[in-house]
């Protein structure tokens, strides 16, 4: 039998995966509560005790979804080739990235719903010890080789986009289907992202 490639997945991780996923889809079926380790266990074709060989509980179980289905993985590789001279440039072309591929798999922003109502953001501190390393670094180089910004704190600047980003999708799912969707412009996303940039305002002559 030949070797299995280096990057290709253990047993294990392969069923821990697995387990994953099964929450994920009982969690969008039924929320977080109604859902039980045994269902999951279940749905992942495992005994409840295979369960509980890949996480303790349920609440680390969702902690682990938070970080290994968070998007960065795929956004960050398309945001890091983005093109831009000005920081304006980037940070638009960053937004659409980020709200093309996230409108791919909205499945994580409604695990975010979860995340904020059901745990108030606890987990919210793992996460960013998870993303911070990676993603920081591209808001500080913006920050040296890009001209026009107002602020020069690349944290800050990282936690109001996403912000940003989280407010668009919340808005989305909350006025879809409304009078309120039937009202905005075909370019409804970049008018967000140059309210973002620019204020509401129109500056003072």
């Amino acid at each position: 039998m030949p070797p299995k490639p280096k990057d290709s997945p253990t047993k294990g991780e392969t069923t821990r995966l697995a387990v994953e996923d099964a929450a994920i889809e009982l969690f969008m079926e039924q929320g977080y509560h109604a859902t039980s380790m045994r269902q999951i266990a279940e749905r992942a074709g495992l005994a409840l005790g295979g369960f509980y060989n890949h996480f303790a509980s349920k609440d680390e179980l969702f902690e682990a979804i938070i970080v290994d289905k968070h998007p960065y993985k795929r956004v960050l590789p398309l945001v890091m080739e983005t093109p831009g001279e000005t920081a304006e440039d980037f940070l638009r072309n960053a937004f659409k990235i980020t709200v093309t591929e996230l409108g791919k798999n909205p499945i994580y922003m409604k695990l975010m719903m979860i995340e904020m109502v059901e745990f108030n953001g606890r987990h919210g501190a793992i996460m960013m010890k998870e993303i911070a390393p990676k993603v920081l670094p591209i808001f500080e180089q913006m920050l040296k080789v890009r001209k026009g910004l107002r602020i020069n704190n690349p944290a800050l600047i990282l936690r109001s986009f996403f912000g940003m980003i989280i407010s668009y999708f919340i808005t989305e799912m909350v006025t879809a289907n409304s009078v309120i969707s039937k009202l905005m412009p075909k370019d409804a996303a970049d008018v967000y992202i140059d309210m973002y940039l620019h204020g509401v305002l129109k500056p003072v002559e």
